[in-house]
C-alpha cells in the first residue's frame, strides 16, 4: 500500500510542461491532444495520452481552461421542480432526453438546476457555470426565472411563460389543442363534464379552482389549456361556470385518482377531460375501481402521449415531447451571432382511443 501511495504522490507532480519535456513537443501539441485533436496526427495524439496515462498526468484544468475561454461547456436546465422529478415524470424524462442529445451532437454538457415552488433559490441560478439556460415551463413571474434573465448568456424558455422578449422560446398551442379535445367530447354528446388539472399557482391547492383561480393561473400552459376546454365546450353551449375544475398540486397518478374522487362526490359527470396523461391514469384507475365503466359510463382523456396512455389505450393530445427537448437544445446551442429571438410552435395530435365514447342514455 506504500509504494500505491507513493506512486500517485509522484503522479500528481506531472504538468503540462513537464509531460511536453517528456515528449519533446511543445506544450501546445499537447493541449491540442484534449482539446484540439483534429490538429494532431492519430499517431502523435496516440503518444501523447499514452504518456500522459504513464506519468499521471490528468488533463488541463477544466476550471483553467474555463476561466481563460469564458466557456463552461455546459448547458443549465432550469426546473421548477425538485430534482427527482426530471426522472419520475414520463414528459419530463422525453424532454431531457431530447435536449441529452442535441447537447452530446454538440459535445456540450448538461447541469440540471432543479428549484423547487415551496423552497425557491435564486442562488442556484448564479452559482450554475453554464453557457446558457434552457428554462423548462416555469411561473409567471418566477424569481429564479428573473434571475436567469440577469445572466448575460442566451436562454430557451421551454412552454411558459411566453411573455418575455429577447429569448428564444419552443412550446405548442396548448390552447388550440384543447379546443380539439372539448370538440371531440362534445361531437359524442358530452355536456356533463368535468376536469382534472395541474397546479396553478406556486401556493397549494387540492381542490375545486373558481374561474377567478383558473383565469390567474400563474401556469401558462395550464391557464391555455382550461382556456381551450372552455372555447370548445361554448360552442356547443355548456356554461363554463357550470363545468367542476379540480386542481392537483403535484403531478402523479395517485394525485389524478383522488381528485376524480373528490370530482365524482360532488357532480354527475359523464366525461372528465385532464390536462395531463398522468392526472387522467390516475382518474381511469380510480374511475374503473369504483365499479364504473369507461368509456360507457364515464369517458376519459388527457394530455401529453406518454408511453402509458398509449397502453392504457386512453385518448389525448400527442405532443413531441423528445422534439421539443432537442429543439430548445439546439436553438440554444447553434444561437451564433444571430441577435433576434425565434419561436417555434411544435404540431400536435388528438389520439381518439378506447377510453372516450358517447355519455350513457338517460
Amino acid at each position: 500500500m506504500g509504494e500505491a501511495l507513493e506512486g500517485r504522490r509522484s503522479r500528481r507532480t506531472a504538468t503540462l510542461a513537464s509531460l511536453a519535456a517528456e515528449l519533446g513537443v511543445s506544450r501546445t501539441t499537447v493541449s491540442n491532444a484534449y482539446n484540439r485533436p483534429d490538429q494532431l496526427s492519430p499517431a502523435l495524439r496516440r503518444r501523447v495520452l499514452d504518456t500522459a496515462r504513464r506519468l499521471g498526468y490528468p488533463g488541463p484544468d477544466p476550471v483553467a481552461r474555463s476561466l481563460r475561454t469564458r466557456k463552461a461547456g455546459a448547458v443549465g436546465l432550469l426546473l421548477t421542480e425538485a430534482l427527482s422529478y426530471a426522472f419520475r415524470d414520463p414528459v419530463a424524462v422525453q424532454f431531457l432526453e431530447g435536449l441529452a442529445l442535441a447537447c452530446e451532437d454538440n459535445g456540450s454538457g448538461l447541469l440540471l438546476v432543479p428549484v423547487s415552488p415551496e423552497a425557491d433559490d435564486p442562488g442556484a441560478v448564479a452559482r450554475a457555470g453554464v453557457d446558457g439556460f434552457v428554462v423548462y415551463s416555469m411561473p409567471d413571474d418566477d424569481d429564479n426565472f428573473a434571475a436567469v434573465l440577469e445572466r448575460p448568456v442566451p436562454v430557451v424558455v421551454c412552454d411558459q411563460p411566453t411573455a418575455v422578449s429577447d429569448v428564444d422560446r419552443v412550446g405548442i398551442d396548448d390552447h388550440a389543442a384543447m379546443v380539439d379535445m372539448a370538440r371531440h367530447l362534445a361531437g359524442l354528446g358530452h355536456r356533463r363534464v368535468g376536469v382534472l388539472c395541474m397546479r396553478l399557482s406556486t401556493e397549494r391547492n387540492d381542490g375545486f379552482a373558481s374561474v377567478g383561480r383558473q383565469e390567474n393561473a400563474r401556469y401558462e400552459v395550464q391557464r391555455r389549456r382550461l382556456s381551450g376546454l372552455r372555447e370548445g365546450f361554448a360552442e356547443a353551449g355548456v356554461d363554463w361556470s357550470t363545468v367542476p375544475v379540480v386542481e392537483r398540486f403535484d403531478h402523479s397518478e395517485s394525485a389524478g385518482a383522488s381528485g376524480a374522487e373528490q370530482l365524482l362526490a360532488r357532480h354527475d359527470v359523464t366525461a372528465i377531460a385532464c390536462t395531463s396523461d398522468l392526472l387522467a391514469l390516475g382518474a381511469l384507475r380510480h374511475v374503473r375501481e369504483s365499479g364504473r365503466r369507461v368509456p360507457e359510463e364515464v369517458s376519459i382523456t388527457g394530455f401529453d402521449g406518454v408511453p402509458a396512455a398509449e397502453r392504457a389505450e386512453l385518448t389525448t393530445i400527442r405532443q413531441p415531447t423528445l422534439d421539443k427537448g432537442r429543439a430548445a437544445g439546439e436553438l440554444l446551442l447553434d444561437r451564433g451571432d444571430r441577435q433576434r429571438s425565434r419561436t417555434l410552435l411544435l404540431p400536435t395530435e388528438l389520439l381518439a382511443r378506447a377510453t372516450s365514447g358517447p355519455p350513457p342514455e338517460r
